[in-house]
């Protein structure tokens, strides 16, 4: 196990992408942040903490269950709705990992089944590469190249009481 970030890297990291999103949509007026359950979720909060504290404006966060919009999945639950309005907001899907792509596509389905968005842009902690969905993240706090058979593991503090990014 190798030890890619530490907890004052992550943070660094969150903040770096906090302030892209900011700057890349010229404030937050229209902004949406949506993680994916569970560690996208936990960052999606911290960004919207973060945007609050550098811009002073509280930007709606909410997280999203993917589970129903999988196409790898057999268990098929009720369809679920969001608790925000994404209709002609910018949503931002935030997630740990970018892999191959599928949470994401997942994710964009759910999104679009919920309103029309104006625009959806992805921000990722991670992106570990080996794509099999044409999918990129807009921001990304760290590319991280790996083998196919090598994991990455995020552990946040409020999920797994510690802070780390590691490859295994």
């Amino acid at each position: 196990m190798k030890i890619i970030m530490d907890e004052s890297a992550i943070n660094r990291s969150l903040i770096r992408m906090t302030h892209e999103i900011i700057e890349r949509n010229k404030g937050l007026d229209k902004v949406v942040l949506l993680g994916i359950e569970t560690r996208g979720a936990t960052l999606a909060f911290r960004i919207a903490k973060l945007m609050e504290k550098i811009e002073k404006v509280s930007v709606p966060v909410a997280s999203l269950d993917i589970s129903y919009w999988r196409d790898d999945l057999k268990s098929k639950d009720q369809a679920f709705r969001l608790p925000i309005s994404v209709q002609d907001r910018v949503v931002v899907i935030v997630d740990d990992v970018l892999f191959k792509g599928r949470t994401v596509r997942a994710a964009m389905d759910g999104i679009v089944y919920n309103g029309r968005p104006q625009q959806i842009q992805l921000a990722v902690l991670v992106d570990r590469g080996h794509r099999e969905l044409p999918i990129r993240a807009d921001i990304v706090g760290k590319n991280i190249p790996t083998a196919l058979e090598e994991k990455v593991k995020v552990k946040l503090r409020e999920v797994d009481g510690e802070e780390s990014v590691t490859v295994q």
